[in-house]
């Protein structure tokens, strides 16, 4: 299978639902759906792509909080790459 054809697969990143409010109930039902959509490509056919200066002007703290977290160092540089 060439690297173009790999099927893609999805990682939650460690801390990635910290800021999940909800029960362990929900978030493990949020998780679910998440793969779900993933796996049908539901969510890459209603992808938008992200217009960071857009947001910027919109929301500028939350912004920042995209900002940081694409830029976190601990990411695995594979991850940084897919996500920028």
């Amino acid at each position: 299978m060439t690297e173009e054809n790999k099927p893609l697969k999805i990682e939650f990143a460690p801390g990635c639902f910290d800021n999940f409010e909800g029960t362990q109930e929900e978030l493990d039902e949020l998780i679910v759906e998440i793969q779900r959509m993933f796996e049908s490509g539901e969510i890459e056919a209603n992808a938008t792509e992200l217009d960071i200066d857009a947001l910027m002007e919109e929301d500028p703290e939350y912004a920042e909080k995209v900002i940081q977290a694409l830029s976190n160092e601990s990411l695995d540089e594979n991850f940084k790459r897919n996500l920028q």
